[in-house]
């Protein structure tokens, strides 16, 4: 990407605390189907919304736990691209440095960031049900499955937030924060459709930060951006990170 902004590398070099919004479209360009994309094979009968609740956990367990199985190796098939890639590297250029993401795929940690916020937790992480308690490892072995926390004896779901529950609190206030005390505020991937996540650059904005928006198309963020760059994270980020060493 050669027309990236002189004002926004000179902001970024002046910069010290950065905040960052991630959403699917990052997690797109390494083949993470979007949420809502079309289910296929076995599931493309089931309506995601109609599954991903605790409602639906309670009536069909094991329905619920095999299809997260299915998107777990989905995810766990994926690698990190240049973008998550990128956002390691401008971690390591800034004071302070905010990843907050949407995705529960937990490649910007398999990538190397270190300070990142999971606002609708990990697919790759598993809790019981009833008491909340996160499983260390792998679940237990189980033939028929959901398989039960060793510890509580509860059945184990996915540590994911779902619809119908509250995001984590302290990683939402935590995102809050950075977003409010950021010097720039890139968001990432993301429709800017989805709350409380879609507000967290308007509270940047609102503090006076610099918002930036990598996006292909346009979002509702893009009106009040300072910036917004079409193209991809895989493309742009990469282009950012270049631009600032030179």
């Amino acid at each position: 990407m050669d027309d990236l902004p002189a004002q926004l590398l000179d902001a970024l070099r002046k910069a010290r605390r950065v905040a960052v919004l991630t959403g699917a479209g990052i997690s797109a360009e390494s083949g993470v189907p979007t949420f809502r994309d079309a289910q296929t094979g076995l599931w493309a009968k089931y309506e995601p919304t109609q599954l991903a609740t605790p409602e639906a956990f309670a009536r069909d367990p094991r329905l619920v736990w095999e299809w997260y199985a299915w998107r777990r190796e989905l995810c766990s098939a994926a690698k990190p691209n240049a973008g998550h890639l990128a956002l390691v590297e401008l971690e390591k250029r800034f004071a302070d440095f905010t990843l907050t993401t949407q995705n529960v795929d937990g490649l910007h940690l398999l990538a190397g960031s270190r300070r990142v916020l999971e606002l609708h937790g990990s697919i790759r992480r598993y809790k019981c049900f009833d008491t909340g308690r996160l499983l260390e490892g792998e679940p237990p072995h189980c033939d028929n499955p959901p398989p039960r926390h060793p510890q509580t004896g509860g059945m184990l779901r996915p540590d994911v937030v779902w619809f119908g529950e509250a995001l984590p609190e302290a990683a939402l206030m935590e995102s809050l924060r950075a977003a409010r005390e950021a010097d720039i505020y890139l968001t990432i991937g993301t429709s800017a459709l989805v709350y409380p996540a879609a507000a967290l650059p308007i509270e940047a904005q609102r503090a006076g930060a610099t918002v930036v928006e990598i996006n292909p198309t346009e979002t509702p963020c893009s009106k009040f951006a300072t910036f917004s760059l079409r193209g991809k994270a895989g493309e742009v980020l990469p282009a950012i990170v270049q631009a600032l060493g030179e």
